[in-house]
């Protein structure tokens, strides 16, 4: 089962780590901001799945493994928290960046204007919070 662990920390959080800290950025140094973001949000949908699973993994695995003393753990709650992340992150967020750019005036308010930046910056934020909270639960000698 450490094996599993293992497996599932690394794909999630890894992942997690490469898709937001090194491909988001290149992505956007490379190609125009239109396919960037197709590219990117396709990346990190996927990768919201993939921490969908190994959340719920790592989850269940630590209530088979302490019980009810999961609820004193710190790591129980880290990855409590980054599946909340998730969820706000991938069902409510993302849904309304994405009905904001197919209603956005291109004309008017430029490719990334009006509300379209602030649910962006609302959703970078959740995601980093998600980021540091996968740090402190790597860092723990509990999980």
């Amino acid at each position: 089962m450490d094996g599993l662990r293992a497996i599932a920390r690394t794909l999630w959080i890894g992942g997690m780590w490469v898709v937001g800290i090194i491909v988001a950025p290149i992505l956007f140094s490379a190609l125009d901001n239109v396919t960037a973001g197709m590219v990117a949000g396709r990346l990190f949908a996927a990768i919201a799945w993939v921490g969908l699973v190994c959340g719920i993994f790592l989850l269940a695995d630590y209530v088979l493994r302490y019980g009810a003393r999961a609820l004193k753990q710190g790591g129980f709650w880290l990855l409590l928290g980054m599946l909340v992340c998730i969820v706000i992150n991938h069902f409510a967020v993302t849904p309304i960046i994405a009905s904001l750019k197919l209603q956005m005036n291109h004309a008017a308010e430029g490719l990334f204007g009006g509300g379209f930046a602030t649910w962006h910056a609302i959703s970078s934020l959740i995601y980093l919070l998600q980021s540091l909270m996968a740090l402190v639960y790597l860092l723990r000698s509990d999980n």
